[in-house]
Order: C-alpha cells, then sequence, then structure tokens
C-alpha cells in the first residue's frame, strides 16, 4: 500500500462508458485523470483471467504515467455459452468493440445452441476485476460478480456494453433500462469497487 492517501488517481480505460462509471464511484477528494489526457493506448490484454487483464492495465498505465492506477476487466459470462465471451467480451464487437455487433454475434450463438432459448431463462453474469497498481506495484485486486439472465432482444438504451440484454436476479428491467444511479447501486463494478476503496 502507499503511505499516504491517493489524492490523484488515473482510470486506465479508453472505453468512456467505463471511465464515467468508475468516476462517479470513486471519492470527491480524489482528483481522476483519463488515459486520453495522456494520450495513451491500451496495453494488450493477454492475461489468462479478468484479474489478470485488469492488473495488466492498471500497472501499464501506472508506469506510462507514474501516477496510481485504477484499472477494470469485465464481461459477460453465458453459461449456455460455456461462459463465453467472458474475457473476450469486448472482442465480440471487433477491432472497434461495437457492442451491437457482439449482441448479434450472442443471439447468434445462442440459437446456435438451442433455437428455443428465447423461451428459457438463459443464466449469465457480469464479472468485474478491479485493481489498483504503483508503478510495478500491486496494491489491491478484487472481483465482484452478478448474476442474471438473458433478454430475449436489446431493451433499454442507458448504460453500455452488453448492458441491454442483461437483467439482472430478481429484476425485471436489463441494465440498459436502469436509470444510472439504480444500476450503480447493484452492478458488479459497483460491488468490486466496495470491496477496494479502502485502499484509496
Amino acid at each position: 500500500m502507499l503511505n499516504k492517501k491517493i489524492k490523484k488517481l488515473l482510470i486506465g480505460t479508453n472505453n468512456k462508458g467505463k471511465f464515467k462509471e468508475i468516476r462517479d464511484l470513486i471519492p470527491r477528494y480524489i482528483k481522476t485523470l483519463s488515459t486520453q489526457e495522456f494520450k495513451l493506448k491500451s496495453p494488450k490484454e493477454n492475461g489468462k483471467s479478468f484479474k489478470e487483464n485488469s492488473l495488466i492495465k492498471s500497472m501499464y498505465f501506472s508506469k506510462k504515467t507514474n501516477l496510481p492506477c485504477l484499472a477494470d476487466d469485465s464481461g459477460l459470462e453465458i453459461m449456455l455459452l460455456n461462459k463465453r465471451p467472458g474475457i473476450y467480451s469486448a472482442r465480440w464487437g471487433g477491432k472497434n468493440s461495437d457492442f451491437k455487433k457482439a449482441i448479434k454475434k450472442i443471439y447468434k450463438e445462442l440459437d446456435r445452441k438451442d433455437e428455443k432459448w428465447r423461451y428459457k431463462k438463459i443464466k449469465a453474469r457480469f464479472i468485474c476485476a478491479l485493481s489498483i497498481c504503483f508503478l510495478t506495484k500491486k496494491i489491491a485486486c478484487t472481483i465482484g460478480r452478478v448474476e442474471g439472465t438473458i433478454s430475449h432482444k436489446p431493451l433499454g438504451t442507458n448504460g453500455f456494453g452488453y448492458d441491454p440484454i442483461f437483467i439482472p436476479k430478481n429484476k425485471k428491467k436489463t441494465f440498459g433500462q436502469m436509470k444510472p444511479s439504480e444500476k450503480y447501486k447493484i452492478d458488479h463494478r459497483f460491488l468490486a469497487f466496495k470491496k477496494i476503496k479502502k485502499f484509496l
């Protein structure tokens, strides 16, 4: 751990939706900076797990900027698809991480597995690994999970990524239909952040 409280924190992502969600969780007394202010490209994510990829990002961005960095790696696991897309969630959208394309691919894969899947509850979960690194030192790494099911069609325009097709457990709406204030209280990123905030 750092000897003193973190005053400045780099949020290690080039995804604008993710940046906004993480920034909204950070205590106000911490000044947050984005990778775009430093014109940094993202590192190659060649880890075998959400934790590994999160640490690759937080360490890389910290070394580039000399700042403590909080980075996230998150994705959607669909049980019928053997937990895919998983750590490849963004890559299913192609080079530009086009999530409309990724969602179409998910529906295509589900149709291939079971053409009657729309009449069933297809279990899925969102996972988020958050890590804080300072240069080569890992300060903390936590995991948040939220269980749910896949919506039969994309619903809602809030959030980003796979939010329009994920219905959290015990809810009727997708993340895409929820107000940000409602989603933030129950999603995987919030659950991971609850565990990591004591290190800030």
